[in-house]
Parts: structure tokens; sequence; C-alpha cells
């Protein structure tokens, strides 16, 4: 996708869940957090901090595993999922990651939605 055309989609996106969570405009960092809490499966509720982090993790793993950077290792114990480097990721600029995350999460809620 061209960068206009992702931002195209993440506006439409941003405004859905704005519709659908009665929230302000999510910024990349909530969205991530809203996929890490899909993606571990125990549905809403109060995280700590550092679980916050973790979760946002979980989802840029599992993005990032789109184009095979992490492979899923397993489920932990207690139900979360451990994610496994398995090809270097490369250095991208602030924009260029920027844009590489906001395509992978607008196809992720697009495999959601439709």
């Amino acid at each position: 996708m061209k960068p206009s055309e992702i931002n195209a989609k993440w506006k439409v996106l941003q405004q859905r869940i704005v519709q659908e969570f009665d929230s302000d405009f999510p910024d990349l960092k909530v969205m991530l957090f809203l996929i890490g809490v899909q993606e571990l499966g125990k549905g809403p509720k109060k995280y700590s901090k550092r679980q916050k982090e973790e979760l946002m993790h979980i989802a840029t793993c599992r993005l990032l595993s789109e184009m095979d950077f992490y492979e899923l290792e397993g489920i932990d114990q207690d139900g979360w999922p451990h994610w496994k480097l398995i090809k270097a990721i490369p250095s991208y600029t602030m924009l260029e990651q920027e844009m590489l995350m906001k395509s992978l999460v607008v196809s992720y809620f697009e495999d959601i939605y439709t």
C-alpha cells in the first residue's frame, strides 16, 4: 500500500474504534494495546502498567510475524503468548516504522472486520 492509502485506511479504522469503544481517537499505542488484548484472549480487564507494555509487545510481535520476523514460540502457564525473533528487523526510519506498523494494524483489523 502507498502511504496515502495507509493513512486513509488508518483514519477510517480510527473512526470505527472511536464509535465502537466510545473513546477518543486512538493512536498507534492504543491500537497495539487493543491487538494485544485480542491476542491474549482474556478480554478487557484491569492491567498493570507492565502488563500493558507486555500486551503492546505481544501485538508488535504478532503483527511482525506477518512479515516473518517473529514466530509464536508457545503459551505459558498463565496463557500469555511468547514470541521468538527469527529474522533480524531492518533499521527503518521513524516514519518508515510508523507507516509499517499502521499498515500492519490496518490489515489486522481488516481481517477481524471482514
